[in-house]
């Protein structure tokens, strides 16, 4: 089973970015953390790293249902989608699938949360 859904996109880097924050929120979804890789690589390292953004999306009535389920289920949230820049120019986004993520857990409510999560974020990947 992989762990990700991922597309390949025509627009920039920025573009990209602009347009996965904007279909996050037409699916339910938030941007509660936006971390930049490259530039947090510079800064601590300073090493030359490609555009690699990851953005942690977040649909609070799912998140509220998943922590009801699961005390320590917020160690794995939110879920991450990365917006990167290959060396060849092109723009990949990704979106973790929750279904994978969460199949160490053995709980079947919070199973069912995890599953209506991942087709939310395949609508997502599928928009874009």
């Amino acid at each position: 089973m992989s762990y990700h859904f991922s597309k390949i996109l025509d627009p920039g880097f920025d573009e990209a970015i602009e347009k996965t924050t904007s279909v996050l929120k037409e699916e339910g979804f938030g941007v509660l953390t936006e971390i930049d890789i490259k530039e947090t690589l510079k800064k601590k390292l300073d090493v030359d790293f490609r555009n690699y953004r990851i953005l942690g999306a977040c649909n609070p009535p799912n998140a509220y249902k998943a922590l009801q389920a699961e005390g320590h289920i917020g160690l794995m949230l939110p879920c991450n989608v990365i917006v990167q820049e290959h060396e060849d120019g092109k723009v990949e986004v990704s979106a973790v699938d929750p279904v994978a993520s969460m199949q160490a857990i053995e709980n079947e409510e919070l199973g069912e949360v995890a599953d209506t999560v991942r087709g939310m974020l395949k609508k997502v990947i599928v928009r874009l």
